[in-house]
């Protein structure tokens, strides 16, 4: 029996062989990296890598990423100058264009962005509404037609007489 001698992670499966195997090594985070100032810039600001995410959040999840701290340093270098959050916002809209924005600005052509989404669910809610009342109307006067008891007229459960009258007649103007 082999007598264990050494600390756990001495041995040959502890020893990591290939330290580049581990990724590229991050820098050591500052408080000033989670600062509320930076993280309200950085969340305004799309990262250029391609994954869609805000400069915050693609450096704080994704560590493979090495365009969010680039992108990082240089919020913190126009801070360092004086630059309030508008003026440092400008600065990546003049560097890398209106695309660096997470949400475009309300102007021009862009209102489209803002005000097509809300008027297509309004139109698509519309329409639902007018189909289900079409739907209930119709199927209200198959009852009152009675169906497949041969045509006899049966009101519908709690109808009167003035209500069946107007569910006709609304039925015919729809035709």
């Amino acid at each position: 029996m082999q007598q264990q001698d050494q600390l756990p992670g001495a041995g040959a499966t502890g020893a990591l062989r290939d330290p580049d195997a581990a990724g590229r090594p991050q820098e050591r985070a500052t408080a000033r990296d989670n600062d509320a100032f930076i993280m309200g810039v950085e969340k305004r600001l799309r990262c250029t890598c391609g994954c869609n995410l805000d400069v915050y959040t693609c450096r704080t999840t994704d560590f493979s990423c090495g365009v969010s701290p680039r992108m990082h340093r240089e919020v913190l270098a126009l801070q360092d100058e004086g630059q309030n959050e508008k003026q440092i916002v400008d600065t990546f809209v003049a560097r890398y264009g209106e695309v660096v924005l997470m949400a475009p600005k309300p102007e021009g052509f862009n209102l489209a962005g803002y005000f097509v989404p809300g008027i297509a669910v309004l139109l698509a809610g519309g329409a639902l509404a007018w189909y289900l009342r079409r739907r209930s109307l119709v199927a209200a006067a198959e009852g009152l037609k009675g169906g497949a008891a041969g045509g006899v007229m049966a009101p519908a459960p709690g109808a009167t007489t003035a209500e069946a009258a107007e569910l006709e007649r609304a039925l015919r103007e729809d035709e």
